[in-house]
């Protein structure tokens, strides 16, 4: 069983619904005792990290998740999931998770494209990632494949090692980061079609130890 996080943070019915495509049973939960019982967890998100760090730890799912890395289970950050991870976010200035050591920053205020146009904040619409570092994964992504981004912040770790792919949309940032057990997608992989759904096939099968 899959335990996908519901911490008040959206999306999570789409979430759902593409693991059920794919064939793989979830629960959506807050429920500590059934994410200590889940094979794997799924943390998507969309929002603002301010409101789900204080969410997180009312619920007292900022330790659920962090257990559930400690303990060697696969875990998927999605979009917000994929910020929260971080050590800080300049969002709201928040502390977070910490299990990824870096920060999330803001886009600049303005960016131009390679033709000199406007790029507009946030990042939405559809773009193509470039592996940095191989993980099973990514396996199949081709260059061509293009995943759906909804966001004006973006993950930057420390160590370029927990960089797994990049986007460029006036900068270059991180768009994949993981450590361990962990991979995170800032894309919404629930929202990518047939190449997201492929991704989330590959964590549903991915035995990270």
């Amino acid at each position: 069983m899959i335990a996908i996080i519901d911490y008040d943070a959206g999306n999570l019915t789409s979430v759902a619904r593409a693991l059920s495509h794919i064939g793989f049973q979830c629960v959506v939960t807050n429920n500590i005792k059934e994410i200590e019982r889940a094979e794997r967890i799924v943390f998507p998100g969309v929002g603002a990290a301010g409101s789900a760090m204080d969410s997180l730890k009312r619920l007292s799912l900022d330790f659920a998740i962090k257990k559930a890395f400690a303990d060697g289970k696969p875990v998927l950050g999605i979009c917000l999931g994929t910020q929260i991870i971080m050590g800080h976010s300049q969002e709201n200035d928040t502390s977070c998770l910490g299990i990824i050591n870096g920060e999330v920053r803001a886009f600049p205020s303005e960016m131009k494209a390679e033709d000199g146009s406007s790029l507009k904040i946030p990042h939405m619409g559809w773009n193509r990632i470039s592996i940095r570092n191989n993980h099973p994964v990514l396996s199949g992504v081709r260059e061509t494949d293009e995943f759906y981004f909804v966001h004006g912040f973006y993950p930057a770790p420390a160590d370029a090692a927990h960089v797994i792919a990049e986007t460029d949309y006036g900068i270059s940032f991180a768009s994949v980061v993981g450590f361990k057990n962990i991979i995170a997608t800032q894309f919404h992989l629930e929202k990518s079609g047939k190449p997201g759904l492929a991704l989330l096939k590959n964590f549903c099968e991915w035995e990270p130890f």
